[in-house]
């Protein structure tokens, strides 16, 4: 039974260039090694920090672009069950309103590349990122939506918890 597993908190920070492609990270270490993904990491609970500040935190350690709480818009929350069998995650995705300048160097996280997003359709992405997170982005970066995933069966299930419509003018 899958709530065993250790739950883990985390943030995804959804991040375009002036052009408008996406900033994706090909991860060098798991999870999701191997695939691309958005920048992101987890929260450092020892200290009380918020998913915005790990958002901030992530933003400047992994791509050295500084933000404020204000240039993010939290657009979704979801609580991956059984993800890849090893842990729960409760994930909030931000979408960054500042532009990032310049592709950033390549770490020990990953490498990085812009896509435009069509093409983020044909990358190596994990299961999840193909059937809620990007769809999620694309439906919901101006508002707001929560959902759960069930990894723990295939096909995996995903529920909408609540939606929140936003204003697509919002830069």
């Amino acid at each position: 039974m899958s709530s065993a597993l250790p739950y883990k908190i985390s943030v995804l920070v959804f991040i375009e260039n002036a052009a408008g492609e996406q900033l994706l990270m090909l991860r060098a270490k798991q999870p999701n090694l191997g695939v691309w993904t958005p920048i992101g990491g987890k929260l450092e609970m020892a200290t009380g920090e918020s998913p915005f500040e790990c958002a901030v935190r992530e933003t400047q350690e992994e791509t050295g672009l500084v933000v404020t709480t204000e240039q993010l818009h939290l657009f979704a929350m979801i609580a991956e069950k059984a993800y890849q069998g090893h842990n729960h995650w409760l994930m909030f995705l931000f979408r960054c309103k500042l532009p990032i300048g310049a592709l950033p160097p390549d770490m020990v996280e990953g490498t990085f590349a812009f896509f435009s997003r069509a093409a983020v359709d044909t990358l190596p992405i994990p299961e999840t990122d193909k059937k809620a997170l990007w769809p999620i982005f694309d439906q919901h970066k101006h508002g707001f939506v929560s959902l759960r995933a069930d990894c723990s069966v295939a096909p995996i299930e995903i529920v909408v918890e609540q939606i929140t419509a936003g204003q697509a003018s919002n830069p």
